[in-house]
């Protein structure tokens, strides 16, 4: 084994028993954290191209798998269903083969697949990220360093069981208006909740790649059913909605601008909001406007209640 090798196992391994310390404690948003950094790291080496990478092709796709694991795991942690999707007695299986990656020769104990082609950032990671020099009105914006081919979009969930008393959010994603919007390759949007301090209170979705494009207007037409029940949403929570396009030339999915709606804003019917230039900053701490044009992102609210 390299040292270099024997390194990244290291700390893949310190990582993942801190992860599952948090989670047996109760400590939910460090496990999720910590899991979803962990998921990012073994990503990206899993995608590593060969010469570049400690390990081969078929250790790459267990390390996938693993990545895999850890998603699921956050995913069922911040779950409102009682039922865990991804236990953890079953993540802590997974923690000898990784140790022990180099020599795993067994069949993986979980059917799961390897995220295909997907790009993990971690909480706030993209606002570190390289500046691109193409945004709207000449802004600068975060993009990426590396370079990852387009992610298949389209994870939408259904929408939770009903329970007595409480209300069930769909937001219909209409419309999105851009100057260059014919010129959005591939474009999609991703919805996810956050707390006031950007952590993830729901699973993140993506909706699948738009319906057409028409003069300065990006058409979805599609449903967001919101998983998480609207009274149990923490004070000071928000709806993101990232607008992501593929740039042939460097090769990688890019946030283009993003918009939020606020608890106060969950009504029934029509809204129309403001769209901001990234990085996306989910603790809305420092927002600048798109642009001044009359460009918004159009969406229509469907509030269920037993």
């Amino acid at each position: 084994m390299s040292e270099a090798a024997r390194s990244l196992l290291q700390r893949w391994g310190a990582s993942f028993r801190k992860g599952t310390d948090f989670d047996s404690w109760g400590q939910l948003v460090e496990a999720i954290d910590e899991y979803q950094i962990l998921a990012r790291h073994l990503q990206k080496e899993a995608q590593s191209q060969h010469n570049n990478s400690e390990f081969t092709e078929d250790q790459k796709k267990t390390i996938a798998k693993i990545a895999t694991c850890l998603e699921l795991r956050s995913a069922a942690l911040q779950s409102t269903q009682s039922q865990e999707e991804f236990k953890l007695e079953d993540l802590k299986k997974l923690e000898p083969i990784l140790k022990n990656i180099l020599t795993y020769n067994k069949e993986f104990p979980f059917d799961v697949q390897p995220v295909p082609l997907r790009k993990i950032l971690a909480p706030g990671e993209e606002e570190n990220l390289e500046f691109e020099e193409d945004d709207e009105d000449g802004g600068a914006g975060a993009g990426s360093p590396d370079s990852f081919p387009a992610r298949v979009p389209g994870t939408l969930l259904p929408r939770l069981p009903s329970e007595p008393g409480m209300t069930l959010l769909t937001i219909r994603i209409e419309k999105i208006g851009l100057k260059d919007a014919g010129q959005c390759i591939d474009p999609y949007i991703t919805v996810s909740v956050k707390d006031v301090n950007g952590v993830d209170l729901t699973p993140v979705q993506d909706t699948p790649v738009a319906s057409r494009k028409e003069d300065t207007y990006v058409h979805f037409n599609v449903d967001i059913e919101i998983q998480k029940h609207v009274e149990k949403l923490t004070k000071g929570a928000a709806i993101f909605f990232e607008f992501k396009h593929y740039k042939p030339k460097k090769r990688f999915t890019s946030t283009k601008c993003f918009a939020f709606m606020e608890m106060d804003e969950i009504k029934p019917g029509t809204i129309v909001i403001e769209l901001y230039k990234k990085p996306t900053d989910f603790k809305r701490k420092k927002l600048q406007l798109l642009t001044k044009k009359p460009l918004y992102l159009h969406l229509h609210q469907t509030l269920h209640k037993e």
